[in-house]
């Protein structure tokens, strides 16, 4: 096969963000065809127009179907693939009972090999082509990641996770092995063709003063990384984290105290939030990751996304597996969905499809690379077949536009929804 190609379908490309629209509807555009050349889009339009763009192409039918950019996934364990459904326990209890001994295996170079190919696997299955993922604190399992994502020519972000307290002793490093394990895996991968590293504090209440401290100078070296962790996800963390850092103003100051909290900052969760916290989240620009999945099966709590978009925040939508109940971001959407419902605000399907894609895009600042359908951006597309099931099939025939057809696989879709899967301008 050759290297250009045009997709005939239902082609969604988003010129603003659909929460900053007056109709969500109005801040998408519907297209026929998207041409890709040489691993990018070159352009999307009528597909006479296309055509001609790329007389050569392979024209690929897919219609009847939408074309969109593949999701984004900005918060992933890939290290708890396995341990993901794990019952009953809520977050702290989650860690020591099923976290934790999990992550003990991956100083194993070749387990972590396996898991990480598995975990590329079934995210690309469900139509994901980019993830930030954590790692363990082993840098085999960064090297483990970055390698299965570098063979498949995709575009991820991972860190290895820092951890010197409240941690089981094999999965303890210190303030200085973590800058300078997490300085030579910087040098080693990150701006690698298609890989970005991200800095890893796991959160506050396994890190001491001196590794946070320790976090925050790598990250002052390295501006150009991504910085992740966790914050505000249950009451009873919120509550524990007082206790460790009783200086604190509130749980995002054990971050900015020491240099955590920036634009290129990463904050998983973001469930209970004081006042000031969303202020200094908004004024540095840093981004929100809204993990819905993860929230309801653990217990955490209702993210206030209507609340915290009016406010201007910068939010991403994420699957938080393992914690996280499923590798889609279909099911990722719906749990969203369901959050608004309970919270009075539900959201349309337009931005829905925008946090799964745009949004998370945007809360990387990858937005002008992956995350939509316009010219000069990777080509890194999922098509999804609107009829995938007959629960699916019988709806959407009634539906009277294409937002009322794809919400039904947004609430109900699942792999089978996913007709075709592109990385790098490749069909997977």
């Amino acid at each position: 096969m050759g290297t250009d190609y045009i997709l005939k379908g239902h082609v969604l490309s988003f010129t603003a963000s659909p929460f900053a629209a007056e109709q969500p509807q109005d801040a998408a555009r519907l297209l026929d065809a998207v041409a890709v050349q040489n691993g990018k889009v070159a352009g999307a339009g009528p597909l006479a127009e296309m055509q001609a763009l790329l007389p050569a192409a392979e024209t690929v039918d897919h219609s009847g179907k939408l074309i969109m950019a593949g999701f984004v996934d900005a918060h992933v364990h890939y290290p708890q693939t396995a341990i993901i459904a794990s019952w009953g326990k809520r977050l702290i209890d989650w860690l020591n009972s099923y976290t934790f001994p999990e992550e003990m295996r991956f100083g194993d170079r070749a387990y972590a090999d396996g898991i990480a190919n598995r975990y590329l696997d079934l995210t690309a299955a469900h139509g994901t082509t980019t993830v930030c993922s954590y790692c363990t604190i082993h840098p085999e399992s960064v090297d483990a990641f970055f390698t299965a994502a570098q063979s498949r020519g995709q575009r991820v972000v991972a860190g290895k996770t820092c951890m010197d307290r409240n941690a089981p002793e094999e999965l303890r490093d210190t303030a200085q092995s973590a800058y300078d394990d997490s300085d030579a895996l910087i040098g080693r991968w990150h701006g690698v063709d298609r890989l970005e590293y991200a800095i890893t504090p796991r959160f506050s209440p396994t890190s001491t003063p001196e590794q946070l401290e320790a976090m925050g100078a790598l990250w002052g070296k390295h501006p150009e990384c991504l910085m992740q962790t966790h914050l505000s996800e249950q009451i009873d963390e919120i509550d524990w984290v007082r206790s460790l850092f009783p200086q604190a103003r509130d749980y995002l100051d054990t971050y900015e105290e020491f240099g955590l909290l920036g634009a290129r900052g990463l904050y998983g969760h973001a469930i209970h939030l004081e006042e000031r916290e969303r202020h200094r989240l908004r004024d540095y620009g840093a981004a929100l990751i809204h993990c819905p999945t993860s929230n309801t099966f653990i217990g955490s709590g209702l993210f206030d996304m209507a609340g915290l978009m009016a406010e201007g925040q910068r939010i991403g939508l994420a699957t938080d597996t393992g914690g996280g109940s499923s590798f889609s971001m279909l099911r990722t959407m719906a749990a969203a969905y369901e959050i608004g419902q309970l919270r009075g605000t539900p959201l349309h399907a337009a931005q829905l499809l925008w946090l799964a894609t745009q949004g998370s895009a945007t809360a990387l600042r990858m937005e002008a690379k992956i995350g939509n359908i316009a010219r000069g951006m990777e080509a890194d597309l999922v098509v999804l077949d609107l009829a995938s099931a007959p629960a699916i099939a019988q709806r959407s025939a009634r539906a009277g536009d294409l937002w009322e057809a794809v919400f039904p696989t947004i609430m109900m879709g699942d792999d089978r929804a996913i007709s075709e899967v592109w990385i790098g301008g490749r069909p997977v």
